[in-house]
């Protein structure tokens, strides 16, 4: 039986899906990327703003269709958007077969088996608030992978319904997690990143401060782990011995995502952001002292935004100089706090709000790119003609930041690492040629 996957959303999301993916495999069904090709196809959904639920419900519809044209017998949904809109999907959605929410993939081989044999609906969407440890088939090139370190966020941010879909923050067990990395490596991963709604909330179960930096030593030692990132880190919790970890361990890239939304101490109330301006600036601070690269994702338009508290933004933009910065208009979700909020702001006002600080961005974008001129790096190589290749440094996250285009040895391939000095720059990517 053939098996086919469509992963839509953020990366917590793809580490289910290979999930999914390791728990079929294992029945002996193979993957398939053909969807005309594949007797059972799952679309595991991302719920989390306006947009990704469109492109969810418009991939479920597109991918019924194979029951008609390709070999689909049986379309299984699963992830964010289920989990949320369980009944409405079941109800308005006779194309589903079966309905997964967000932590029920121990379960999904039986119930595909099961729904093969019997055309009644089945949901399954209670979630048992535990980890499901399993194998993994991964979707990422083969030189790198994601690790989850947690589920969930307690973090209650006034815009966003991820606790409504996933719960209260848990940390994942240590030795799981230091076991998948092993596993991992051994596979022949060579860039390990570590997730979670919010990674520096790892350890603190008890009520403790955030135990992320043991957790990143301990990573890190393990053989063949030849570079670690970590990504989605909250100001409040980033303190010094974070930062020093970060700096000081060989192997551990020097990146810090920092997503701050804003600046203004009385939106950063209203979104219920753990933390103020000032814990912000001090950390970073610190972060720049230690020579780390600044990444930050930004919300323009927050119901009540007034024209001087955006105008307070862009002068701390320009201000932080952020090496990477993502920025989205705000999207009032059903069921959070914000959607309620009196002073939404007209669409067209947070979207010239949006490029203006991606303006303003993309010229800070290019000066930081432009200082590195020269400088002589190591880089991942993640595709290549033989000829020239495309490539990242430990400065540029996948999927998220810009790539490094170099001359190549032709005995190279993805995967490899290179050494490239940096010749040219634009907004977001570079040039190089491999030394």
């Amino acid at each position: 039986m053939k098996i086919g996957m469509i992963s839509l959303g953020c990366n917590k999301n793809r580490v289910d899906s290979e999930l999914a993916l390791g728990l079929m495999t294992e029945r002996g069904w193979t993957v398939t990327a053909d969807p005309a090709e594949a007797d059972v196809l799952m679309v595991n959904t991302c719920g989390f703003i306006g947009p990704a639920k469109e492109e969810s419900i418009d991939t479920i519809l597109e991918m019924a269709q194979y029951k008609q044209t390709g070999r689909c017998r049986l379309l299984v949904v699963s992830g964010c958007l289920s989990q949320r809109y369980q009944q409405a999907l079941l109800d308005e959605m006779p194309e589903i077969d079966l309905l997964f929410g967000v932590n029920q993939y121990g379960q999904l081989a039986d119930a595909i088996e099961s729904a093969l044999k019997s055309p009644t609906k089945r949901l399954w969407c209670d979630d048992p608030k535990t980890f499901y440890e399993h194998g993994r088939t991964l979707t990422t090139p083969s030189w790198t992978a994601y690790t989850r370190i947690g589920e969930g966020c307690s973090n209650r941010c006034t815009f966003c319904a991820i606790p409504l879909i996933r719960g209260d923050y848990r940390s994942r067990d240590e030795a799981a997690i230091l076991n998948e990395v092993a596993c991992l490596a051994k596979q022949g991963v060579r860039e390990h990143i570590l997730v979670a709604q919010d990674t520096t909330r790892w350890g603190t179960d008890d009520g403790g401060h955030s135990k992320l930096a043991d957790l990143m030593k301990k990573c890190a030692a393990i053989e063949g782990v030849d570079w670690l990132r970590v990504l989605y880190c909250y100001p409040d919790e980033t303190d010094e011995r974070l930062l020093d970890v970060i700096a000081e361990t060989p192997n551990i890239c020097s990146y810090l995502d920092l997503p701050i939304q804003h600046i203004n101490d009385t939106l950063l109330r209203r979104m219920h952001r753990r933390g103020d301006s000032g814990d912000i600036r001090r950390c970073l601070r610190l972060a720049r002292e230690r020579g780390l690269t600044l990444r930050t994702s930004i919300i323009v338009g927050f119901p009540g935004e007034t024209e001087d508290q955006f105008r307070e933004l862009l002068d701390f933009v320009e201000e932080a100089q952020f090496d990477r910065l993502g920025a989205f208009a705000y999207s009032a979700e059903e069921d959070t706090p914000a959607a309620r909020l009196p002073d939404q702001i007209p669409e067209e006002v947070k979207q010239e709000r949006l490029d203006r600080l991606m303006t303003l961005q993309a010229g800070i974008s290019l000066k930081r790119n432009q200082a590195r001129l020269g400088q002589e790096i190591k880089v991942l190589v993640t595709d290549t003609d033989g000829r020239y290749a495309l490539g990242r440094s430990e400065r540029e996250a996948p999927e998220t930041d810009g790539e490094i285009r170099f001359t190549v040895h032709p005995q190279v391939k993805p995967g490899d690492f290179v050494t490239v000095r940096l010749t040219e720059a634009d907004t977001y990517d570079l040039k190089g040629e491999m030394l």
